[in-house]
């Protein structure tokens, strides 16, 4: 399946993973598998992951990856507080649905600083890569923010973003790291059966609410 020279590859970054980073990768696994079940436990594994990726990203000098863990850990408090607390209707929150509106200001969002950014790091950096980059970063921003608010087409946004992302880890030579998005990829589209089918159900006993308008006035 994999070229002698990827094999070693692997072998080796596994040889060099530290039991922090071991400890990193099986927590961010633990979040996706809770935010799964729509189980806040989720906020907990994802804090306690970023917290690390922080000092492990600063520790190598990778500092804009570890300003996007100081995102992570404040989107992941944003998170618990979201799933844990009730809408201002007095019900708990829901899986539901963006209406189209709403998904062509997020890909506009996102395509904007994509280009903006990547303009700027490639004219300006040594950054490898620089548009898909871009695009992997801040499409990740704006869907963990569609996850904190229980969107559904959130995991849509994941295949798309962690599907980049194999093909930026591949160019790098970070085998290993691709090998888990591929995970990732097979994952977040269980997710999205599984949430798919919780939506049907919560829709069926909540049929009185309208999904989509009661995010519009969302923080």
């Amino acid at each position: 399946m994999f070229s002698p020279q990827v094999r070693e590859a692997i072998t080796t970054s596994l040889a060099a993973m530290s039991l922090w980073e071991v400890a990193a990768v099986v927590l961010a696994l633990a979040y996706l598998l809770l935010a799964m079940r729509e189980n806040i436990l989720c906020w907990y594994a994802a804090f306690a992951s970023t917290a690390i990726y922080l000092f492990l990203f600063w520790d190598v000098s990778l500092l804009m990856e570890s300003a996007l863990q100081i995102f992570y850990l404040l989107i992941a408090v944003y998170g618990w507080w979201q799933w844990r607390n009730r809408t201002g209707s007095g019900e708990p929150l829901h899986i539901h649905r963006w209406p189209l509106q709403r998904h062509l200001l997020a890909f506009t969002g996102i395509g904007i600083l994509t280009l903006t950014v990547g303009y700027l790091l490639d004219n300006y950096t040594s950054a490898a890569l620089p548009y898909l980059d871009s695009f992997t970063t801040w499409g990740a921003v704006v869907t963990t923010y569609m996850v904190t608010r229980k969107v559904l087409e959130n995991w849509l946004y994941w295949i798309v973003i962690d599907g980049a992302a194999i093909y930026l880890y591949i160019d790098r030579e970070l085998y290993l790291t691709a090998l888990l998005f591929v995970l990732y990829v097979i994952l977040v589209i269980v997710g999205f059966f599984q949430w798919s089918s919780l939506y049907r159900k919560q829709s069926g006993n909540h049929t009185h609410r309208v999904p989509a308008v009661n995010d519009a006035h969302a923080g």
